[in-house]
């Protein structure tokens, strides 16, 4: 017997939008935080920098840097202050100085 009904389409089409829709928020989800890692991990590598250059600082001079500026101007490091706030607190000569690299929000 042959019917002559029309298959409702919208039903397929509203599913495909849905998935489509869904992916486009996976991928801008997952582009967030891989940006997010990488301010995470670009902060981290720049505090290592400046406290091996600190002690490598210690180790010839006998103390260490008073501040960053000293750090860039007698052995070449080159702080990223563009996208992070950097702080560096040197309490005293003989002790090792407290680093905090923060990313600067919408960079």
């Amino acid at each position: 017997m042959y019917s002559d009904k029309k298959k409702n389409r919208l039903v397929p089409v509203l599913i495909l939008v849905l998935v489509i829709v869904i992916a486009a928020a996976l991928a801008v989800f997952a582009v967030r935080s891989t940006n997010s890692e990488r301010k995470t991990e670009g902060a981290e590598a720049i505090k290592q920098t400046v406290m091996d250059a600190a002690r490598q600082c210690y180790a010839v001079e006998g103390v260490y840097p008073p501040n960053l500026k000293y750090l860039e101007e007698h052995y070449g490091i080159a702080v990223n202050t563009k996208d992070f706030y950097v702080t560096y607190d040197a309490f005293a000569s003989n002790l090792p100085p407290t680093v905090e690299v923060i990313p600067k929000p919408g960079k």
